[in-house]
């Protein structure tokens, strides 16, 4: 199974990039593509542009990775509540190309920030949002207080380890 693994964030050292390639490193057998969201250097969404100038050749890579995956562990970075704006920003680009983003691929839908509430507000968007642009969700875990419960490259607390094995489990199955 190829598995897209990435995190919503352009950050070098992106938490939600973390969470991603832990979960998918947990799928049996799986081949990951740790994708890094920084090389999509994309002008802001407006239709003047897209009329002008098309749709940028970034946008179809990001769709052509999809595509030539079986599924996606995506972590979502959480942003004042929302999406980071360059995951938002290459996801409505991409949308042009395609409004099935997702290409209807199995998505384990992951969040994590350093707080309490593990960017549980923006995985509950992306949660409303994907399944109509073609995610089939599969399972979906937040983690919180990153920093507090993420070390030395594993989840540190017992019951929270229990829960992404769970969504892991439901996104294999």
């Amino acid at each position: 199974m190829k598995i897209l693994a990435f995190g919503a964030s352009t950050s070098s050292t992106s938490i939600n990039r973390q969470l991603a390639n832990f979960a998918a490193a947990q799928i049996d057998g799986a081949e990951v593509t740790d994708l890094d969201l920084r090389q999509f250097d994309l002008p802001i969404y407006s239709s003047d542009e897209e009329e002008q100038n098309g749709i940028p050749q970034a946008a179809h890579d990001f769709k052509a990775l999809i595509d030539s995956h079986d599924g996606i562990v995506l972590s979502m970075a959480e942003h004042n509540g929302s999406y980071s704006a360059a995951f938002k920003n290459l996801y409505d680009w991409t949308s042009r190309i395609d409004v099935q983003v997702w290409g209807g691929k199995p998505m384990l839908l992951l969040a994590t920030s350093p707080g309490g509430r593990g960017g549980a507000t923006v995985l509950a968007a992306a949660e409303a949002t994907f399944p109509r642009m073609g995610a089939e969700l599969k399972g979906t875990f937040s983690l919180p207080s990153f920093y507090d419960n993420f070390a030395e490259g594993n989840i540190s607390d017992p019951e929270l380890s229990n829960q992404l094995q769970q969504a892991v489990s439901a996104f294999t199955a």
